[in-house]
């Protein structure tokens, strides 16, 4: 009984001391334009993309954006940023695995015309919320 009591007490403070806030998976590619393709090209096929990539096991509730630089001092090799964002690294993973063949890798394929993203990072993002 004297081993029980402590081990109950570490499983309750636990589940206790999770942290309130939600974890989410960014993963930021740097990505060039094909030819003379234009901001807008990238845009309609980020919006392909994400739409191919909803219809998949993990992408349901994946949300992304393009950045394009205004002002910048050594950008490096990229024109802009898509950032992927998933609820959690866990949908991220489901997404990833299922990701060959897929309808968001053949819509990949269909866009190396417009844009390829070559490198990219994955970043835990804590979203901050203030009332």
């Amino acid at each position: 009984m004297k081993k029980i009591i402590p081990l109950a007490l570490v499983a309750l403070f636990s589940t206790l001391a999770f942290p309130a806030h939600a974890i989410e998976a960014w993963q930021a590619f740097d990505c060039v334009l094909e030819g003379d393709e234009t901001e807008n090209s990238a845009i309609a096929a980020a919006e392909k993309w994400l739409k191919a990539a909803r219809s998949m096991e993990g992408g349901e509730e994946l949300r992304a954006s393009v950045h394009f630089p205004v002002a910048a001092g050594g950008a490096g090799d990229s024109d802009f940023k898509l950032i992927l964002i998933a609820p959690s690294f866990k949908a991220w993973g489901t997404f990833w695995d299922g990701y060959d063949g897929s309808p968001a890798h053949k819509v990949d394929q269909e866009n190396e015309e417009i844009t390829t993203c070559s490198k990219s990072r994955l970043f835990e993002g804590v979203v901050i919320n203030v009332e």
